[in-house]
């Protein structure tokens, strides 16, 4: 058996290969491209024994090696940077330090690995998380508008913000030489940001029309995109081990510190920031129209406060999806009619996203 850790960059990657005892066979620069990576496999194939490799994981650097390295049929794990500190606390850091420091713990089995989703499955990630950045984009535009109106004095006349009346007045006000011409920039700007956000749900939305799953998962509070972003980011069910495990991966459970015979329970602790933000607002739309939901909210709400209650119902839900995507089953207390409206715009959605 051979373990290879390889550190990666954006041009050249370098690998170290140790055998079983540990030793260091070989020190390898090749390019991170498509001839430098399969140059590379075909050192590998050259040992004429089993290969265990670890790569180092860093935006989308790792995907080119990963993948061409399963193809040619090596046992490929992808190194979790979160959880893998020796290399980012060494005081001597080079790559060629780098990868050995991947290599000896996946010899020794203690490599901390993360999720290496499919093709397809990163794919789809990056459509909803594009959207995302999107919906993040509109917002810190529409926030640069408010404040420009605040220097101002001047609110908006219509109760609902950047309503069809809002924009035209906004466009008909006149701050002056500098303002207006910010002003009339982020105009142009939100409007066109409006139109990509409505394009790519468009998309997102046709991918939803095809996925049974998503179609599960919207249950009061949850609509199509909600849904495709969870598939998207959890991959297989499977992998979690109980409704438990997957609320924390989420980052909805509480942490818990314990000293003897004192234990300590906190706020909720780290995990995927977007998930947790998403279920958190299905959560407050959950409560007011699910009975069960509101129930739970307005009991812990009285003794934890609103903002606690939101959370913990964002993980009760997190746990129910949980047992719908590893057993097959619809959410009981299914509301039917709700269900089917938010098919049917879905559909409606779906049909503008095929034709564009």
């Amino acid at each position: 058996m051979k373990y290879v850790g390889i550190d990666v960059h954006k041009k050249m990657c370098q690998a170290a290969v140790l055998d079983e005892e540990g030793t260091l066979l070989y020190d390898i620069r090749f390019a991170n491209d498509p001839e430098g990576i399969e140059e590379f496999a075909g050192k590998l194939t050259t040992f004429r024994d089993e290969v265990k490799a670890v790569v180092e994981s860093i935006g989308n650097l790792w995907i080119q090696i990963h993948d061409r390295l399963e193809i040619h049929g090596f046992d490929v794990a992808l190194s979790n940077p979160g959880k893998t500190r020796l290399i980012a606390e060494a005081k001597v850091k080079t790559d060629k330090v780098d990868a050995r420091t991947l290599a000896a713990p996946l010899r020794a089995d203690m490599i901390h690995t993360c999720y290496a989703p499919g093709e397809e499955l990163r794919n789809k990630r990056e459509l909803l998380r594009h959207r995302l950045n999107l919906v993040k984009t509109r917002t810190a535009v529409k926030n640069r508008i408010h404040d420009l109106l605040d220097k101002h004095g001047l609110r908006m006349p219509d109760a609902t913000s950047f309503s069809a009346g809002n924009i035209e007045w906004l466009r008909r006000l006149d701050l002056g030489f500098m303002d207006d011409a910010i002003l009339r920039s982020d105009l142009a700007l939100l409007e066109t940001v409006c139109e990509q956000v409505d394009a790519i749900e468009e998309k997102i939305a046709a991918l939803a029309a095809e996925e049974r799953q998503a179609w599960l998962l919207m249950i009061t509070g949850v609509g199509y995109f909600t849904a495709m972003l969870i598939l998207s980011e959890v991959g297989d069910i499977g992998r979690f081990r109980s409704d438990k495990a997957f609320a924390s991966w989420m980052g909805l459970a509480p942490s818990v510190r314990q000293s003897g015979e004192r234990t300590q329970i906190g706020g909720v602790g780290p995990g995927n920031k977007r998930l947790r933000w998403a279920l958190v607002e299905c959560a407050q739309a959950a409560v007011r129209y699910d009975p069960r939901f509101r129930g739970m909210y307005e009991r812990l709400s009285r003794r934890r406060g609103a903002g606690c209650a939101v959370v913990a119902v964002a993980h009760e839900m997190a746990r129910v999806m949980y047992f719908m995507l590893s057993r097959g089953e619809p959410y009981r207390d299914v509301d039917g009619g709700l269900v089917e409206r938010k098919l049917k715009n879905m559909s409606r959605k779906a049909l503008d996203g095929l034709r564009n």
